[in-house]
Formats: C-alpha cells, sequence, structure tokens
C-alpha cells in the first residue's frame, strides 16, 4: 500500500482546516494513494502513535464541507522542535522507520515557520540518507502572513477580515460618549506587522479609525507615541490605535515581555503591550484609555471568515498532493500573484524549497509605511483588499454557529 500521514502544528487559525480538507479531498481522488492518516498534536502525536484514518472520517466531499467552515485545527497542535540531525539522530530514525512501519509515502505538514523548520529539517534528513521514497511537503498557514516566497499565506485573510470589522466596530461604540478618549487595540504579529496593518481596511473615510497604527517594522519610541496621541486629540474626541504585540524601542527590545519564558521554539513571550500604553497615556495624557487584546479571537473567528481566504487554503492542499504525485520533495507549496491586464486579483499555485523559507521573516515593505511611521500607505490597502473579500455561509443550530471540535 502506499499511504499519505498530514499533521498541523502551531497557532491555529480559519482556513487552516480547509487546507486539511483540502488534503483529505488530493488523497482520496489520488489514484496513488490507498490512505490518508491523521496525526495528532503533529510530531508529539508520531512519537506516541497518535493517528486516525482521515479516509473513513472523511469518505466523500460532502463530509468535508464542516471541516473547511471549522476554526481552530481539527487534528491539534504541538509546538514540537525537532533537534539538530548531529544533536540527535535517533528521533530521525524513529520519524522514518514510523514512515515505513505504517506505508507512508508522503507527509503533509500543515503551519507556520516553525512548521516549516520541521519540513526542513526531515527534508534535510531525508536527502543525507538516501531516502527517496517519502515525499515531505509543507502547507503553509500563519495569520502573520510572514511567510516568505509566497504572496501571502492561508489564515491571514481571514484574521484581517476580523481586525478590520473589529476595529470599526470599536470606533462605532466608543465615539456615542461625549468625552475624549483613547482605545488601544493590541493585535498579533511578533516580528511582522501585517495583520496591524490590515486594521486600515477598517476606514470608510480619512477621519475614520485606526487613527495611528504601529508595526514591528519600525523603531517604537513612547515619547513620539504620547506626542502623536496628543495630535489626534486635538483634532478629534476619540482615538482608536492599533498597535502589533511585537513593537520593539530603538535597541530592538520588544516595549512588553515575560522575560522570565521562552516556548519550544526560543521565543520570547510577549506580554500586553496594549496594556503597557493605555496605561502610559492614562499618566502622561489624562483622558479615559481602554486597551483591547484581540488574543485569540482574531485567529478563530470563523464567523468572520474570507471566502477568498478559505478557497485558497483548500486549493493548496490538493496542490500539496498533487506535487507529491509529481515525486517534489523538499517544498512548501505557495501562491503567486498574477498580473492581469484588467487589475483583477488572479493567483497560480506552485511550490519553493523550504530550506529558502525556514527561520526567514517577510515584513511589512518600509516602503508600505508611511515616513511618521504611524500610518500605512494605499499601496498595503490594494494588497490586502482582495485576501478578505467574500463572505462564508456558516451553519447554525439554535442561532449559534456549528463547528467539529478538535479531536481529543
Amino acid at each position: 500500500m502506499k499511504n499519505c500521514l498530514v499533521g498541523q502544528s502551531g497557532g491555529p487559525t480559519a482556513a487552516i482546516n480547509a487546507s486539511l480538507a483540502g488534503t483529505i479531498a488530493g488523497v482520496r481522488l489520488s489514484t496513488n494513494y490507498d490512505i490518508i492518516y491523521g496525526l495528532k498534536h503533529g510530531m508529539e502525536g508520531l512519537f506516541k502513535d497518535d493517528i486516525v484514518n482521515l479516509t473513513e472520517i472523511f469518505p466523500d466531499e460532502e463530509s468535508l464541507i464542516p471541516l473547511i467552515k471549522s476554526p481552530s485545527m481539527y487534528l491539534g497542535s504541538c509546538r514540537y522542535k525537532l533537534p539538530e540531525m548531529d544533536e540527535d539522530e535517533k528521533i530521525y530514525e524513529k520519524v522514518f522507520e514510523y514512515f515505513r512501519v505504517h506505508e507512508i509515502k508522503a507527509f503533509f505538514y500543515i503551519g507556520g515557520n516553525d512548521s516549516m523548520d520541521t519540513v526542513k529539517k526531515l527534508s534535510e534528513y531525508a536527502k543525507a540518507k538516501n531516502i527517496n521514497d517519502v515525499y515531505i511537503i509543507g502547507i503553509p498557514k500563519t495569520i502573520d502572513n510572514d511567510l516568505i516566497l509566497t504572496d501571502h499565506t492561508p489564515g491571514f485573510g481571514s484574521a484581517a477580515k476580523y481586525v478590520a470589522g473589529s476595529i470599526r466596530e470599536i470606533e462605532i461604540d466608543n465615539s456615542i460618549y461625549a468625552v475624549k478618549s483613547v482605545n488601544i487595540a493590541e493585535i498579533m504579529g511578533r516580528d511582522a506587522g501585517w495583520l496591524t496593518a490590515s486594521s486600515v481596511l477598517a476606514r470608510e473615510d480619512k477621519d475614520s479609525a485606526p487613527h495611528l497604527i504601529y508595526l514591528p517594522e519600525v523603531p517604537f519610541s513612547k515619547e513620539k507615541f504620547i506626542e502623536d496621541v496628543k495630535r489626534q486629540l486635538e483634532i478629534r474626541d476619540h482615538v482608536v490605535v492599533a498597535v502589533s504585540e511585537g513593537i520593539r524601542d530603538e535597541n530592538g527590545a520588544y516595549i512588553s515581555v515575560d522575560p522570565d519564558k521562552k516556548d519550544a521554539f526560543g521565543h520570547e513571550i510577549l506580554a500586553g503591550a496594549g496594556k503597557n500604553l493605555a496605561d502610559l497615556v492614562s499618566e502622561k495624557i489624562g483622558v479615559k484609555t481602554r486597551f483591547i487584546e484581540f488574543n485569540i479571537l482574531q485567529r478563530a473567528a470563523s464567523h468572520m471568515a474570507s471566502e477568498v481566504d478559505l478557497k485558497e487554503a483548500y486549493k493548496q492542499g490538493r496542490n500539496a498532493v498533487s506535487l507529491s504525485e509529481m515525486f517534489r520533495t523538499g517544498i512548501m507549496v505557495n501562491i503567486t500573484r498574477k498580473d492581469t491586464e484588467d487589475g483583477s486579483y488572479e493567483v497560480e499555485y506552485g511550490a519553493v524549497p523550504v530550506c529558502d523559507i525556514a527561520n526567514k521573516v517577510k515584513n511589512v515593505p518600509l516602503e508600505w509605511i508611511t515616513e511618521d511611521g504611524c500610518d500605512v500607505t494605499e499601496e498595503l490597502i490594494e494588497y490586502v483588499k482582495p485576501l478578505v473579500k467574500g463572505e462564508v455561509e456558516t451553519i447554525y443550530k439554535d442561532g449559534l454557529p456549528v463547528y467539529l471540535k478538535p479531536l481529543p
């Protein structure tokens, strides 16, 4: 038999299950593969032999529809970091022995930058050991949109839509009071400000929120920030600020971080940039101040999912299977935006070597950030606009959305 294995890793999104559904559909329609197994909790599940038969769970296209529309990660997740090959080769031997026992000929791993690091390491081991009968392919996802060599990543469009919609609602809520106020929205983005920058789509006119936008790409100064807020309060009563969780000072230090905690990949744990700045405004300016931490809401909001995002995520899963049938390995599937005569939005699907992607960050271009460092340009707006288009028909029961829950 020739079987496949698929896993999910990292942080959830509103679109990652659509990529899983596309992968399952691709294998189900393939004449090259028999069964697709799901790896529960990423690489950690492999070491526990914790897999499920997805071919049985999702026997046809109709059964995949709830999966496509569900947020989070059906197979569960992990933040497991593979050691370097020369540090612990036995780990790699165990992985590829597992592939052999279960007759795995293609391994698909859906995730962000850290997950692509796993794909890269497994691919390099296979190459070093002349293992040519297992095709290892990364399928991207991340609301941060920070993977290089792809126009954008599945999950970003839906999160951007949620962020922009929420900023618009915050402004409307805030504007009813006859008192000066500042609302600070903290948005995910450790190293890249794509998601925070997408808050600009909330603007209905030049006076609409967000009135100030701060990204990790530009050094952050608390003194300048206070002056920026004061200037806004001179021309309006209600100021809404969008700020990335990963803003840093001129020395590259995060504005707010827990110094005693790091995750499995060595990343510092960010903690409360929005609250930090809200306290600063309250102290220095003395107006009514609130901070709103979007936190996990921005990545799990399937009721605000982008139809474009889910369709592209699904197609990337299908493309991964097609590429494995062409004996491609050590790659990540990607999206390229096409130039069209009428300027309409079209993309094509391809692949790039995962070794060129892992552990690198795609930042918002500095030329898409205004010179004063607190806004973005029209180029960024035109880039993001197509990615949030279209509404997804949600399945409801008793007035509430129905989702597939992640496997226990």
